[in-house]
């Protein structure tokens, strides 16, 4: 299961989060976890250059892109190397709304498409869409058609 997808700044301000069977007293632990990992490790990393890591029998991988860190949390299933596969179709997608790897201020804007992308590529906790083409598809906003 995918627990946790979280985008923050790097002054560690969340900026997007989405957790999926984590209880609401663990979330405030996970944030602040992840933001020091970030913090102590991602000065100076290259663009999209992921680093793994574990912690009470999860696998968490992050990334930054752009001025933004990316941090995805799994367990079971979700070992490191299906969770760069699912940071890959996040950082992807994010890429293809913003137009290039975002700022902070590019990323607020785009918030509400971003948010769109998230909801159709992580399902209830399970990776649900990866191909960028059907993503940018769904979240159109238009109703369907009746033919």
């Amino acid at each position: 299961m995918l627990l946790a997808v979280l985008f923050s700044n790097n002054d560690g301000n969340i900026l997007v989060e989405r957790f999926h069977g984590v209880p609401a007293e663990e979330r405030l632990h996970w944030r602040s976890f992840l933001v020091k990992l970030g913090a102590d490790n991602l000065k100076g990393a290259k663009n999209e250059e992921l680093f793994v890591a574990s912690h009470k029998s999860v696998y968490i991988v992050y990334t930054m892109i752009g001025d933004v860190c990316v941090y995805v949390v799994g367990k079971d299933e979700y070992d490191e190397l299906a969770l760069a596969e699912v940071i890959f179709v996040i950082t992807t997608s994010v890429k293809d709304v913003c137009g290039k790897p975002p700022t902070e201020r590019l990323f607020l804007d785009k918030y509400g498409r971003i948010c769109l992308c998230l909801d159709e590529i992580v399902w209830k906790g399970m990776l649900e869409n990866t191909e960028k083409e059907r993503i940018k598809r769904l979240i159109r906003l238009k109703p369907p058609t009746e033919a």
